[in-house]
């Protein structure tokens, strides 16, 4: 854009600034209020309905766990074996299941090719000497 429209453009947003303070200072009152003071200048008190105080809970945090029982930790421990060995059962399972079974009368899978080996004796030919097009 033109610098002379440029100029024009924050002449006329400062002139609307200007104006826009001024009217709020004509049109406010004499003399302002206060959250909870009412207009014959007199105090009211707020109440705050929903307002408690803080127990010492709150303030200090919840109180730790109690202590479990001996019968208790027994019970965890049996829990705790328990889950461990029905994991190794399914891990046992599903071992078992993804073995592949052999026949001893076929060879068994075929590694794959050594693509690794190739593209070491045999190495891709050079770039061309030109330069890119780019």
């Amino acid at each position: 854009m033109p610098r002379p429209v440029l100029r024009a453009v924050a002449a006329i947003i400062g002139l609307i600034a200007l104006g826009s303070f001024g009217l709020g200072v004509a049109t406010a009152p004499s003399r302002g209020r206060l959250p909870g003071e009412r207009s014959d200048g007199q105090a009211t008190a707020v109440q705050a309905v929903e307002a408690t105080p803080l127990s010492q809970e709150r303030i200090e945090g919840p109180p730790p766990p109690p202590e479990p029982t001996p019968e208790e930790l027994a019970k965890l421990e049996a829990e705790k074996k328990a889950r461990e060995e029905a994991a190794a059962a399914a891990r046992l399972a599903a071992e078992q299941a993804a073995a592949p079974k052999l026949d001893p009368a076929t060879p068994g899978p075929v590694p794959p090719p050594d693509r690794v080996g190739d593209l070491l004796a045999n190495p891709p030919p050079p770039p061309p000497a030109e330069d890119p097009p780019f």
